[in-house]
């Protein structure tokens, strides 16, 4: 098991339920690849630096979590097709 950061930018149109909806589901694409979920944290909403495609502002949730190294990969295909995801980040801490 390793240690794991995923930053997930989620559509600005989403209100409330819809975003709580998107966390959850989030969990549960952890969950069902045998993530360890340390925390899942909403930072809101926020200006994006640069426009991707017709969004400026996005919802920014941040997950720290323990995966295998070979789910990795299923995780970051599943996030791609996710339509209210619009950018992921997801980066393997060291271990100290």
């Amino acid at each position: 098991m390793r240690d794991y950061e995923l930053m997930v930018v989620l559509s600005p149109d989403l209100d409330e339920a819809g975003q709580e909806a998107a966390s959850q589901r989030l969990k549960s694409m952890l969950q069902a690849r045998g993530a360890e979920l340390a925390s899942l944290e909403g930072w809101g909403k926020r200006r994006l630096a640069y426009p991707i495609g017709r969004f400026r502002d996005g919802q920014y949730t941040i997950a720290h979590f323990k995966m295998a190294p070979n789910q990795a990969d299923e995780l970051d295909r599943a996030l791609k097709l996710s339509e209210q995801v619009i950018r992921h980040l997801l980066i393997r801490l060291d271990s100290r």
